[in-house]
């Protein structure tokens, strides 16, 4: 069965087989990366995220054709210092880095130090989209400033925010992700998200206790805001576990195009997508 992936959900989930849990070796994520590229829900799908100490491992090269035109994500684990490195090896293999993203500070630390380098080197990159990983503590808000006067003066820069993780800590509550939210939407700034967001509708993890965020109410939320709802009614929507609100919300503007949030990675492409076939937001079913 064919079917096109809705507007709204176009480029939603990007690809990040190769990172906890899924930890799938870079063979198969480049293999099963094809296959979902070529399905009928590929235009769900972002690019392959791939380490940057990876490819500067050499890791990549001679699992790509460079006729293919491969296009990743690049996610530097290396330090902002060391992707310029990483990069110079995806010419002579075909690929394209549509995106970059890289953490500026560790939790508690000063981010403007890691910014400044970060922003120096989008300016160097020349167009290709430059993601700040941002924690969500100490100098977040002055952070987001300058990310929003880089963008205001023709950088593509834009935010990144982690949603998840091993420790209670990493899971922001809804009034602090909606506080977030707005003050993107205030500034006119793009994010991203990663980790935690493992299924569409919020829950609880029954292994570990913490509540997760689902990718549907983050949908509907960001909706909202840019619709003009303020910090309360926004986080009121992310912490809605009964999933029709927040259903019908997202299901209203299927068609439009998905503003302010460009999307998040997600160890497996399947989880999300059979969430919105079960939810009715994307109709079809896997290809046997």
């Amino acid at each position: 069965m064919s079917t096109q992936v809705p507007r709204l959900f176009a480029g939603l989930v990007d690809d990040a087989a190769v990172f906890p849990p899924g930890s799938a070796a870079l063979p198969d994520a480049v293999a099963a990366h094809r296959q979902h590229r070529a399905g009928w829900y590929a235009d769900l799908v972002g690019p392959l995220l791939l380490p940057a100490s990876s490819i500067a491992a050499g890791e990549l090269s001679g699992l790509v054709d460079p006729a293919e035109g491969f296009v990743i994500g690049l996610i530097g684990d290396t330090g902002v210092e060391g992707l310029p490195f990483a990069m110079s090896f995806l010419p002579p293999d075909g690929v394209t880095a549509c995106q970059v993203e890289a953490p500026v500070a560790k939790r508690g630390e000063d981010p403007q130090p890691g910014l400044t380098d970060l922003v120096k080197l989008a300016e160097r990159l020349g167009g290709t989209t430059v993601y700040a990983e941002i924690p969500l503590t100490f100098g977040l808000m002055g952070a987001l400033d300058a990310l929003a006067e880089a963008r205001a003066g023709g950088l593509p820069v834009a935010a990144k925010f982690r949603t998840g993780g091993l420790a209670a800590e990493l899971f922001p509550t809804p009034v602090e992700l909606a506080a977030v939210i707005c003050a993107c939407r205030d500034r006119e700034l793009p994010f991203k998200l990663t980790a935690g967001l493992h299924h569409a509708v919020r829950h609880r993890d029954p292994e570990t206790g913490f509540s997760h965020h689902g990718f549907v109410n983050v949908l509907a939320a960001t909706l909202a805001a840019t619709g003009g709802a303020e910090v309360d009614g926004v986080a009121d929507l992310l912490a809605a576990t009964d999933p029709l609100r927040v259903v019908e919300l997202t299901r209203s503007q299927r068609e439009a195009e998905r503003p302010l949030w460009v999307g998040y990675g997600s160890c497996s492409i399947s989880e999300p997508l059979t969430d919105l076939i079960r939810l009715g937001l994307v109709n079809g079913g896997f290809e046997e």
